[in-house]
């Protein structure tokens, strides 16, 4: 039934009682031309193939029309409340996400200036099992000094462009506030008037109003991803500090399958025939690297492309790794990802939170300052910095671990 029948019968019903071609009563509706008949007007060439109904039918349909619009105005006015919630949800994020991307760009500046010093200082002489491809150790003091420079310099440009595209995810979240709540007064409004005015003759304005919100569309504010404004640059001065992991055979569960040369690991069809001890997980697709580190700083790579689901970082080492999954946020420092189709999520743990993060990740790059409490996690293919964790406490020694399951 048409937004124009329904007005016209109800405009028709109270103003046109009778016909004013035959002066007889009105008793039908013509729905094709939208107008009340009369006996002898129904009977006519003009409305012979018309569909017609009785006032009382015409005049029901309507109210169950109109009953229907005020229905829907309500769900819709459901809708722009809980979308009113998420976008003020979404501000308070915001400002949360931007505080902890600045926090994150200036301690990676901090530490990439600590790093530059200390590589200078070491003179850049190999460390058992490290790895360098760099020369920075021949540059001269003024060299180092511009380094720095130019360390500070970008650092200042990621904070710049960090508070920028804040301020414009909230200007948009703002004006997205108020459009949504300037149409949850509109539909209160529209909404308790018809309520009041229903089957009144002054209803049909209403009902106009009614049906325009209806067709109003009601979406969250598109906003830009902070994770546009990570740190670029650092692949060579942690490489000073590249080292090579090895995986421990004597610690992997018995679902994984390690190469020869102890660099790989997948998921075998089914679990092996090992030789058990305390120090094997069993629980978790989960291997711990052979490097155990109690001082020092080490970044080592993860190659992730072929895996759909893992977790990598460091755990605090324990002779018993029998039983369930270690809760406590003191085990373990992970970056989490997991692919299903073309959708890609990343977590970091502790706490577990989510990295707004939602592109494919091939190569991981994990960066650990023993004495700094320091750790952190680099897309190695964008030069990126992912997440980074500052002051954490480390007690014993840290090994790599890696995954190949995620915990629900």
């Amino acid at each position: 039934m048409s937004k124009r029948f329904s007005h016209q019968l109800q405009h028709n019903i109270t103003e046109d009682a009778y016909c004013k071609t035959h002066l007889e009563p009105t008793q039908l509706f013509c729905e094709d031309d939208q107008i009340t008949l009369c006996s002898i007007c129904f009977q006519s060439k003009e409305h012979k193939h018309h569909v017609v109904y009785r006032i009382q039918e015409a005049a029901k349909n309507y109210r169950k029309l109109l009953q229907e619009i005020l229905n829907t105005l309500k769900e819709k006015l459901e809708v722009a409340k809980s979308l009113l919630a998420d976008e003020q949800e979404r501000m308070m994020m915001v400002q949360e996400e931007e505080q902890n991307y600045k926090e994150m760009i200036e301690s990676e500046y901090r530490t990439r200036l600590r790093l530059l010093s200390e590589v200078n200082e070491l003179n850049f002489q190999r460390l058992p099992g490290c790895t360098s491809d760099l020369n920075l150790g021949e540059a001269g003091p003024n060299q180092l000094i511009g380094f720095a420079t130019e360390l500070e310099k970008s650092s200042q440009e990621m904070l710049q462009r960090l508070s920028h595209v804040g301020r414009e995810n909230m200007n948009k979240l703002k004006e997205s506030e108020v459009r949504v709540s300037e149409q949850i007064c509109s539909l209160q409004r529209v909404t308790a008037e018809l309520e009041k005015k229903c089957g009144e003759p002054n209803a049909r304005h209403c009902l106009e109003r009614g049906e325009s919100l209806l067709l109003q569309c009601l979406e969250p504010a598109p906003i830009t991803d902070l994770s546009l404004c990570q740190t670029l640059g650092m692949s060579q001065i942690l490489r000073a500090f590249h080292r090579l992991i090895t995986l421990d055979p004597k610690t992997a569960h018995p679902c994984l399958v390690l190469s020869e040369d102890l660099r790989r690991v997948r998921l075998g069809s089914a679990q092996q025939d090992v030789p058990g001890n305390p120090g094997r997980f069993d629980f978790g697709a989960t291997v711990l690297g052979l490097e155990s580190f109690t001082s020092g700083r080490h970044y080592w790579e993860v190659d992730v492309e072929k895996a759909t689901k893992w977790q990598l970082g460091v755990y605090q080492d324990s002779p018993n790794r029998k039983g369930t999954v270690p809760t406590s946020s003191g085990d373990k420092v992970l970056l989490m990802g997991s692919m299903m189709g073309t959708d890609y999520t990343f977590w970091v743990f502790p706490p577990l939170k989510r990295v707004s993060l939602r592109k494919p990740m091939h190569k991981v790059g994990v960066f650990l300052d023993y004495e700094y409490g320091h750790i952190s996690f680099y897309n190695v293919t964008e030069r990126t910095l992912i997440y980074n964790f500052s002051h954490l406490f480390f007690q014993g020694s840290l090994r790599p671990i890696f995954s190949l399951c995620i915990p629900n």
